[in-house]
């Protein structure tokens, strides 16, 4: 079992920054990959960014990529999100995700943002962004 818990989330104007913490515990040795999700308001959940920890790569959903950066210290198991330049439309609940390499091993960036490739994931941390 892996555990994940996000924190860092808060209340910011547009043009303003966060970064999200996600600490994990737990068969950490057994992901090959982690990521952050995020689900607004009636809509579907949605990728944001990952990391394929077994090699490095990176991944980011085409609305963050130049504003977003994901990051992971596998010294101390955290998984980092730093968010600049926020608009209003990233308001959500954000999600940290991990998959185990039981459920496979690479997969292409489409499905590596993809919400069912993941089976462990955190509670949640709110960012809303004001105008």
């Amino acid at each position: 079992q892996v555990q994940l818990v996000e924190s860092g989330g808060g209340s910011v104007q547009a043009g303003g920054s966060l970064r999200l913490s996600c600490a994990a515990s737990g068969y950490t040795y057994n992901n090959n990959y982690m990521g952050w999700f995020r689900q607004a308001p009636g809509k579907e959940r949605e990728g944001v960014a990952v990391v394929y920890t077994d090699g490095g790569s990176t991944y980011y959903a085409d609305f963050v990529k130049g504003r977003f950066t994901i990051s992971r210290d596998s010294a101390t198991n955290t998984l980092y999100l730093q968010m600049n330049s926020l608009k209003p439309e990233d308001t959500a609940m954000y999600y940290c995700a991990a998959k185990s390499r039981r459920e496979g091993g690479r997969m292409t960036p489409i499905q590596a943002l993809g919400v069912y490739s993941y089976n462990y994931w955190g509670q949640g941390t709110q960012v809303t962004v004001s105008s």
